[in-house]
């Protein structure tokens, strides 16, 4: 095939790109044999003048005599790598894997050691998709909370009720990240994620996606059981052994913990039983709403229904300490994502459309064990410790603010331009009760400095609302290179193990877990 870089098309005009790959090669459309997206992104750096920015892959007769004709370092041959492995386990295993917690490590971890034969256990302590939609929009309307089925626990895990952003970071040499995105578009995706810059599906169509994978799972021999909780691990001569399941206990081969950044209990539960964990650090913070059009206008110049909705990545450091955006959710909503009684933590989240009408953002601050407490779970008390005084600010309701008032500390009493834009029940407060100086301070310092680059972003009718405290796992489960814990048939995998960060990362992270453990047992 031949890769075309930098194929450039005006947003708002009449596209063909067929023509412009033709244009590119010299040569006429007719000599195109296929052609696939790999990527799109738009270039906004001359705004409003906008241009999509294509690499295109393109099948043409006659490759090697068009080549040579060619002159430019945007267009060369390539070779299609798909991601096909062969494992080769010579360890028989005695019990089917199981893996707990049916979050996106869990869930691929699973569909991988399915697909090749080894016929998974999926436990999860909250409920299926179906019903778990259920009991999170009662949640929203009368706040019962349900401590096993929430915005963080049940099939899907804490990033199905998100904005289903599927971006990393890091370079896909492996090839994991494009089969990542392949999995979720047979499993109901667009297939726009398999190209666009900063995919994403959107909570709305997430769901029926995860039951679709779920069922991909069954499919392959694999078996969930859900209203599942892990109450013990059972470890003898640096194995496990055996768990129990709701009081109930199960022999084990090979045990995968795939358990998400607030199992607080689970966590707890290891120590017990000398699993090696150290802490880490995390990040503390507020969320902001803006209206999505005043966003749109400052990243693209023009605000059109043409375009997607707009969004920003920002960061600011004050030579200390780090204050930065996270998850940021274009045309999305706050959403109260508590999952322990008299405690409030909050996340965002967007459907597909992104089309409610404000923008919402995470703005935290790096918090480490010099803040904290140098104890294993000294970062757990000091998240538990802000999410308790969250919550006896306004009895369970989320506690909000004008960006204004918050600088002036004093509680607000209405709102100006911009609506709350939330699924749960919110109260006016003045937040700056909750959190500790150094992090107030070091939002205030973030918030005027991303002023100077996003007009608006730090007007006086901006809100605020908190508190934002699960950003990541405030502890890692120590790992080997193979994936295991100092007990060697335990993995420890995904966000809440302290790998990974969302749920691409920690849907490739479960892959290669899988991979390990293929390499080594088989049935």
């Amino acid at each position: 095939m031949i890769r075309i870089r930098q194929i450039r098309i005006p947003v708002f005009a009449k596209q063909d790109l067929e023509e412009k790959i033709a244009d590119a090669l010299n040569i006429s459309k007719e000599d195109i044999v296929d052609f696939e997206i790999n990527h799109q992104s738009i270039d906004a750096r001359k705004k409003p003048n906008l241009y999509y920015v294509y690499e295109i892959d393109v099948n043409v007769k006659n490759e090697d005599q068009i080549l040579k004709k060619v002159e430019s370092k945007d267009i060369f041959a390539i070779e299609k790598k798909e991601y096909n492995p062969v494992f080769n386990g010579q360890e028989i295993i005695k019990h089917r894997p199981v893996i707990v917690g049916a979050g996106p490590s869990g869930l691929f971890c699973a569909y991988m050691l399915a697909k090749y034969g080894l016929k998974p256990i999926v436990i999860e302590q909250g409920m299926p998709m179906e019903d778990r939609i259920k009991s999170v929009n009662e949640f929203f309307l009368n706040g019962k909370l349900d401590e096993r089925t929430n915005i963080q626990f049940g099939e899907g895990g804490a990033g199905t009720f998100s904005d289903g952003k599927l971006n990393t970071n890091s370079k896909d040499s492996s090839g994991l990240q494009k089969e990542v995105l392949k999995i979720f578009v047979k499993c109901g995706a667009p297939k726009e994620i398999m190209y666009i810059n900063k995919p994403h599906i959107g909570t709305d169509i997430l769901q029926s996606v995860i039951v679709n994978l779920r069922n991909e799972i069954i499919s392959y021999g694999g078996e969930f059981r859900f209203n599942s909780k892990l109450n013990d691990v059972k470890i003898n001569n640096n194995l496990v052994t055996s768990i129990s399941i709701n009081d109930i206990n199960m022999d084990v081969s090979v045990l995968v913990l795939a358990i998400g950044h607030s199992a607080r209990s689970t966590f707890r539960l290891l120590n017990e039983k000398n699993i090696n964990m150290v802490s880490k650090p995390f990040a503390i913070g507020l969320r902001v709403q803006h209206l999505q059009k005043d966003i749109d206008l400052n990243q693209y110049g023009v605000s059109s229904e043409k375009l997607p909705r707009a969004d920003y990545k920002l960061t600011f450091n004050n030579g200390e300490r780090g204050v930065y955006s996270f998850c940021m959710c274009p045309g999305g909503y706050v959403v109260n994502a508590s999952s322990e009684p008299n405690k409030l933590v909050i996340n965002g989240m967007s459907n597909h459309m992104r089309d409610s009408e404000n923008a919402n953002s995470a703005i935290v601050v790096t918090v480490t064990p010099n803040d904290y407490g140098l104890g294993l779970f000294d970062g757990i008390k000091f998240q538990e410790n802000l999410e308790q005084k969250a919550y006896q600010l306004c009895d369970g309701k989320i506690p909000t603010q004008l960006y204004g008032d918050f600088k002036n500390n004093i509680t607000s009493h209405s709102f100006g331009k911009i609506k709350p834009v939330v699924k749960g029940s919110y109260a006016y407060a003045n937040i700056r009760e909750i959190l500790p100086s150094f992090i107030s301070d070091n939002f205030i310092l973030g918030m005027d400095y991303f002023g100077k680059k996003i007009k608006g972003f730090n007007d006086k009718d901006v809100l605020v609302m908190g508190v934002e405290s699960r950003t990541s796992s405030p502890i890692r489960i120590i790992r080997d290179e193979d994936y295991t814990s100092n007990v060697s048939n335990l993995y420890p995998i995904g966000e809440g193990a302290g790998y990974a960060g969302g749920i691409m990362t920690s849907a490739i992270d479960g892959i290669k877990a899988a991979e390990k453990i293929l390499n080594k047992y088989k049935l």
